[in-house]
């Protein structure tokens, strides 16, 4: 069940991030970009929350993923060659969208994407646009697969503490 994340459910929304550096160290696979200690942390998590912006998936009483829908835009947006056009308070930007690695691939991603899609048009948004980091080749084909189409990439200094190239994607809504 997607729901406006509580403050009680900031631990476990942290162990998804924790999680997923560890697949990540272990693994060797970096997809994410991602630096613990940087992004994302608590206070991430904790900020969007207390903006009303951050959701969670919560499954058995566990919490499953978790996402920050809002409508703000990095100012390196404004770098991006945009095709559909629109104000700002018609855009919902999907943030952090960040999936336990023990149940990932069994759809919860895209109940997140279909959920902040159905956000964005009863907040009468005409598009949805994300970012992440270029070489992440897992969620670059899973945007596309749900009909996200790549805008441009550029340069971010992410959060004000990531220097890295990111891609952005974009869907419009009908």
């Amino acid at each position: 069940m997607i729901r406006k994340a509580r403050p009680s459910d900031l631990d476990s929304i942290v162990d998804i991030y924790d999680a997923i550096f560890r697949r990540e160290e272990k693994s060797g696979q970096r997809y994410t970009n991602w630096q613990r200690g940087l992004y994302p942390t608590r206070d991430t998590a904790r900020k969007a929350g207390k903006a009303g912006t951050l959701y969670v998936d919560e499954r058995g009483g566990d919490i499953a993923a978790a996402v920050n829908l809002n409508q703000i835009q990095p100012r390196e947006y404004g770098d991006i060659p945009w095709t559909i056009p629109a104000k700002p308070e018609e855009v919902l930007v999907i943030h952090t969208l960040a999936v336990h690695p023990v149940i990932a691939g069994r759809g919860l991603g895209r109940q997140f994407v279909a959920f902040a899609e159905g956000l964005a048009a009863g907040m009468g948004c005409k598009v949805v646009r994300l970012d992440t980091y270029e070489g992440n080749r897992p969620a670059r084909a899973f945007y596309e697969k749900l009909g996200y189409h790549l805008a441009g990439c550029a340069p971010f200094h992410f959060e004000g503490v990531l220097d890295e190239t990111l891609a952005c994607f974009e869907k419009e809504l009908s």
